[in-house]
């Protein structure tokens, strides 16, 4: 190894070596072993290839014999061509023996890179090895025609195939046929060099038969030269991740509680079962509600709710068990049954009396509690084959509507007279808040007559909406229409603070001193701020609370909330009345319950009756201290009958019809 030197050090490192060699030519006696050790300590140096030994030695020849040490020439002539030889003969010697030296090392430096190489190889390829082995997708060499060269655990267990029967199959055997030519055109193209690997959805087929649905991703391995050498292929199984998919398909269609299918799924079979109905028994659909379902749930709990909901479900299973159907759980209480008819489907009447009858006649008993419903039901029978779902199911569920009006355990059958016209009842009620803001609708006023003398006792106030299109609706059609969407609350809030503050004016210029009355639908009379609306009327308007009547629907006074308003107003002074009073055991009923009711206006189906049983009910209302008032009357013969029968008020457009403030305050003062 060359040790380097800088050119003083160089130099030096010769004027030292010069001067041992002179040393050598004048010692006796003579010998050339000396110089031949420091010609190889002259190769050591590094510094001399054969140019440089030539040079050194023409330059050594001839400026020795100059330097005057060695004169006469004749005597050391010899010694120095003798020197020469033997310097050349070192430096050649040691020159050799440091090539044989650096050729060994570089020899076995070759040989430890071979050996690490082959060893890094090893392990790479077990480290490979192992990989393969152990990975869960299934992992497969394949040669430039297409056959498995070789494959991992992986791919046998995905295809039920050992590896040494899959080991030289051609990769498209493998393949479902209807997929095969996609994956030839990716693997040609991988093979060309078009692109660097793909990764595509497939279909391998399996030993029994069936198909295994996988994501394949293929590369091409190439050579030191570049050349393809084979194609690696790895699979992986997707029939777990397609049984997952497959389950929460599932649990998106189906209700999770009874595990019957939801609307969602309801809705897509329908749409498939009205395309392919039996052009003679077509299909029904039924849209079922539990009657009092609120009221179990508060009863009893949301555990034993949700256990009789799973009992309903097997009953309905089991009752249409012979049929063709599907039932399924729409959210809450209610369900959907789509019944593909044939010549011996039961009719819709025998179908829900059996419903009801196994439902209430045999109630289940959960934790100890007997539990039973009935069910209501709005039909759509044969509908049209190319009837939009979705307007099939609208039109049941407003039949269902229709069937729960009032009553429970009955059906109604979808009528496409009557959907058009609850239609536009609809396309009425999403107008109003638009009309009310408009100035269409305005607060008119009713005189209440006095039977038995003919003067006015009081005024109602009622709604009227003036529909520039089509004409005005009276109250009772625009209480029914804001009832539907809630407009109620706010507009039943609007007619009591203008009526009263029309009242409080007409009493402050002494013009008009009798009550208010204001009717309230159902959802206002349940209203939890009701009392707090007319509290403000009383108080900010100024209307004393013995010249206002607030009078609610008979019916809705079984409902908790609606009873204590009752009670509340009647506490602050406020008159209280009972509208629609039927003259049943119900409807005595509720006086019988201790309400604060002041009055009862008779239900308008019994104003023209003039029913003896009717006049002698009469006087029992009067023996409680209930006033008496009919709603109605459109003739003197119907006034005059009421009259005798002891009712003592009256309204009705005999009497006059509703109008506004200033032409009623005229027709009174006329009276």
């Amino acid at each position: 190894m060359a040790i380097p030197l800088g050119r003083d050090d160089l130099d030096e490192e010769l004027r030292v070596r010069l001067d041992a060699l002179c040393s050598l030519l004048h010692a006796d006696p003579f010998a050339t072993a000396p110089i031949e050790e420091a010609g190889g300590e002259l190769a050591a140096l590094g510094h001399l290839g054969r140019y440089g030994l030539r040079v050194t030695s023409e330059v050594l020849g001839k400026g020795l014999l100059a330097l005057p040490e060695f004169q006469p020439v004749e005597r050391y002539a010899e010694r120095i061509a003798l020197a020469m030889g033997a310097l050349g003969a070192g430096f050649t010697a040691a020159n050799a023996e440091s090539v044989l030296a650096q050729q060994e090392s570089m020899q076995r430096s070759l040989l430890k890179a071979v050996r690490d190489a082959n060893w890094n190889l090893k392990e790479s390829q077990a480290r490979f090895n192992e990989v393969v082995t152990s990975s869960t997708n299934g992992v497969l060499i394949v040669d430039l025609e297409g056959r498995l060269l070789q494959v991992n655990g992986a791919i046998g267990q995905i295809l039920g195939r050992t590896s040494d029967e899959l080991t030289g199959t051609p990769l498209l055997d493998l393949i479902e046929p209807s997929f095969v030519e996609t994956l030839r055109e990716e693997m040609t193209d991988l093979a060309a060099g078009v692109t660097d690997r793909f990764k595509q959805s497939q279909r391998l087929l399996r030993e029994d038969g069936d198909s295994a649905p996988v994501t394949l991703a293929a590369s091409l391995l190439r050579g030191a030269d570049d050349q393809p050498i084979h194609f690696v292929v790895v699979v992986e199984d997707g029939t777990e991740l397609a049984l997952l998919q497959n389950e929460l398909k599932r649990q998106s269609l189906h209700d999770p509680l009874t595990g019957l299918p939801n609307r969602q799924f309801f809705t897509t079979q329908l749409e498939t079962a009205l395309r392919k109905s039996d052009p003679e028994f077509g299909i029904t659909v039924f849209h079922l509600d539990l009657d009092a379902f609120g009221m179990l749930r508060d009863s009893f709990g949301g555990r034993v709710v949700e256990r009789y909901l799973q009992h309903v479900t097997g009953r309905l299973k089991a009752l249409l068990a012979g049929e063709k159907v599907m039932i399924a759980r729409f959210g809450g209480d209610e369900f959907g049954v789509l019944l593909e008819n044939t010549a011996t489907t039961p009719g819709i009447d025998a179908i829900m009396k059996s419903v009801n009858e196994d439902l209430m006649l045999e109630p289940t008993f959960i934790e100890g509690r007997g539990v039973s419903a009935s069910m209501s039901a709005g039909v759509v029978h044969r509908p049209a084959v190319d009837a939009e779902p979705l307007d099939v199911l609208r039109s049941a569920e407003r039949s269902l509507r229709r069937a729960k009006k009032g009553r429970r355990g009955q059906w109604e059958l979808f009528h496409a007279g009557q959907d058009a016209e609850e239609r536009r009842d609809d396309a009425l009620a999403v107008a109003m808040p638009a009309a009310w803001e408009d100035g269409e609708i305005t607060v008119r006023y009713r005189p209440i007559v006095r039977l038995d003398g003919g003067e006015v006792a009081g005024v109602e106030a009622e709604l009227h909406w003036d529909r520039p299109e089509s004409g005005p609706l009276d109250h009772d059609r625009c209480a029914e229409l804001a009832e539907q969407t809630g407009l109620i609350l706010p507009l039943g809030g609007w007619l009591l603070r203008v009526a009263g503050g029309q009242s409080a004016w007409w009493r402050q210029r002494g013009r008009f001193d009798e009550a208010l009355a204001v009717r309230l639908t159902a959802h206002q009379a349940s209203d939890a701020d009701l009392v707090s609306r007319v509290v403000d009327v009383l108080d900010q308007v100024g209307v004393p609370g013995e010249k206002m009547m607030i009078s609610m629907p008979g019916r809705v006074l079984s409902v908790p909330d609606a009873a204590d308003n009752l009670t509340v107003l009647a506490r602050l002074g406020v008159l209280t009345a009972v509208d629609d009073f039927g003259m049943g055991p119900l409807d005595f009923g509720l006086l019988a319950a201790d309400l604060p009711v002041r009055a009862v206006r008779v239900a308008r189906s019994l104003v023209d009756s003039r029913s003896e049983y009717v006049a002698a009910l009469l006087p029992l209302l009067r023996e409680r201290g209930v006033r008496v008032a009919v709603e109605g009357i459109g003739s003197a013969e119907q006034a005059a009958w009421w009259r005798d029968a002891g009712a003592d008020f009256a309204t009705g457009d005999h009497f006059g019809v509703a109008v506004e403030a200033g032409e009623f305050l005229e027709t009174v003062e006329l009276r």
